[in-house]
């Protein structure tokens, strides 16, 4: 059945394109589950493992002010420590990743997590990267949300820089990079059922999707 990841900027409308994808190749679609997941493995409330997911905003803030004063994970060792650090978190986000994308695993559509990058070259999966300007990503989000403009930029302005962040750090890499990706699309510049049958159409030349 196969794996479609959707990366998407702050108001590329990821959470619709990707529901909807995942509707139209009759998939799993994999967002929440995912942290509730994780917090069950690791014994913690699911609030706390969703204040170290990459996609929640209000938590991910205190997740890479905490990596500040965490020692670098490339080669080096945390200490122990009576709660998960965060770098457990990425951990357990990356397994749950692995099985879903695994030959007995559900497949399905999964929405963020830095998937495209955990999961790399896979033959039965597509990535794709959703965005757009700053200034039509904001007016989507006023259009979407009907909040004041001026407190949806400082919440994209906060959503960008946090999640560019979480990425480099536990990456080593832009999470906006096109070698990323099979398909990066402007979601701001055409309808969304537009980019929903575009990815559609992408991930069933990959042999993606429901028979």
């Amino acid at each position: 059945m196969g794996l479609v990841t959707v990366s998407a900027s702050y108001g590329a409308a990821g959470p619709e394109v990707a529901r909807a994808v995942a509707d139209r190749l009759g998939l799993p679609f994999h967002d929440r589950a995912i942290p509730v997941e994780v917090a069950g493995r690791l014994g913690v409330p699911v609030e706390q493992a969703e204040a170290n997911d990459e996609t929640v905003v209000r938590g991910v803030w205190r997740l890479v002010a905490s990596l500040g004063s965490m020692p670098d994970p490339v080669g080096g060792v945390l200490p122990a420590m009576p709660q998960p650090d965060p770098r457990a978190y990425r951990e357990q986000t990356e397994r749950v990743l692995a099985e879903i994308a695994a030959e007995s695993g559900p497949g399905g559509v999964v929405l963020g997590r830095a998937a495209a990058i955990v999961l790399g070259e896979r033959p039965d999966a597509l990535h794709v990267r959703l965005g757009g300007s700053r200034e039509r990503r904001l007016d989507a989000a006023v259009r979407r949300y009907g909040r004041p403009a001026d407190e949806l930029r400082r919440e994209m302005e906060a959503n960008d820089r946090a999640r560019e962040a979480y990425v480099r750090y536990f990456y080593r890499t832009d999470a906006s990079s096109p070698r990323h990706y099979h398909l990066v699309v402007d979601s701001t510049a055409l309808p969304i059922d537009a980019v929903v049958d575009l990815v559609v159409t992408a991930a069933r030349s990959r042999g993606i999707g429901a028979p």
